[in-house]
């Protein structure tokens, strides 16, 4: 059930080499810059920004787990953050925050939502002002920027009341008090199907990988329009994809192939060029009694390949094609696995 990548949460936050216009002054060494933040009480503090590398870069630590493969994955979200004051922040969907589980509250307009799924997104880690902006309007932000920074932080600080803190450190902007609630769940069940698999529990990890799906509601932080945030989308696409992968191989594993031969297909569909959703497919369709179907998976995958990328299908799915070529006994219909 691993999903192969070797990154976090969050991917690394760097600053620009260069701010924008109305940033902090910046110099080829060590950067101090002095920001005027105004407080959610209406009390304004001056602190002075902390220093940064010559490239301007702020790290990034990461926790090592390991995946089904033996890769090392940096830790998805680190639970030991902070409480969440009674709230519940979820990023696999549209970014909400429920109080006590049920109420949501309003977080403002776009951008201010995207600051705050950015935040998140550093697990109680500062984030300097230059990283802020970057990740949230890119390389051409508004002249206004400092003031709209200024304004959506203070919004923040309203809207998710007491406890949570947002906060002005000399490393930049932090938020504690709260984390990605659905995040923290999703890489527990992750670790347990992982486990489950290890130990040849395989019915065990296919329903903890179904409830690790469960928890999206939608494509990662939907709606938010980011440069950062577009990226993340797309790491935790393919996150997400990895794992329903490993869990249909088990529901096959387990004589599920008939139950999982539509939901293939429409995975194929959305996903026409990748090639293990097809091995999945071509395998169910001859768990099912159906060689000849899978055949034309195999076909329609290969004239895909060729026209996109000029390619040819890779190892795995040209062996699997040889098999049923073959007629190989290993993949005639088997029964169901009994329940233990």
């Amino acid at each position: 059930m691993g999903e192969g990548t070797g990154e976090g949460t969050g991917a690394g936050m760097t600053g620009p080499t260069t701010g924008p216009t109305t940033g902090p002054a910046r110099t080829t060494g060590t950067t101090v810059s002095t920001a005027r933040t105004t407080e959610a009480a209406g009390t304004t503090t001056e602190a002075t920004a902390g220093t940064t590398d010559a490239t301007g870069t702020t790290t990034e630590a990461t926790a090592g787990t390991t995946d089904a493969t033996g890769t090392a994955e940096a830790a998805d979200t680190t639970e030991a953050a902070g409480t969440s004051h009674g709230l519940r922040c979820e990023l696999l969907g549209p970014l909400r925050v429920l109080r006590d589980g049920c109420a949501e509250i309003p977080l403002g307009p776009p951008k201010q939502r995207a600051v705050l799924a950015v935040l998140l997104l550093q697990e109680g880690r500062p984030l300097s002002y230059d990283g802020l902006v970057e990740a949230v309007w890119g390389g051409a932000p508004p002249v206004h920027v400092r003031n709209l920074v200024q304004k959506y932080v203070s919004g923040l600080r309203r809207a998710l009341g007491n406890g949570p803190e947002l906060s002005w450190t000399g490393a930049g902007y932090r938020l504690t008090g709260v984390v990605a609630d659905d995040l923290a769940e999703r890489r527990r069940l992750v670790d347990e199907a992982v486990a489950a698999r290890d130990a040849g529990e395989v019915r065990r990890a296919v329903e903890l990988a179904r409830r690790a799906e469960e928890l999206w509601r939608g494509e990662f932080a939907e709606g938010l329009q980011t440069p950062y945030l577009a990226a993340e989308r797309l790491r935790w696409s393919e996150k997400r994809l990895t794992v329903l992968e490993a869990r249909m191989a088990g529901e096959i594993e387990l004589g599920r192939s008939f139950e999982n031969v539509h939901e293939l297909m429409r995975l194929v569909a959305s996903h026409p060029l990748r090639e293990r959703l097809v091995e999945l497919l071509m395998l169910a369709l001859c768990r099912t009694g159906r060689p000849t179907d899978a055949l034309t998976a195999y076909e329609g995958a290969r004239r895909r390949l060729a026209e996109a990328m000029g390619a040819d299908p890779g190892p795995a799915l040209r062996s699997l094609h040889t098999r049923i070529l073959r007629q190989d006994p290993a993949l005639l219909p088997s029964p169901p696995v009994p329940a233990a």
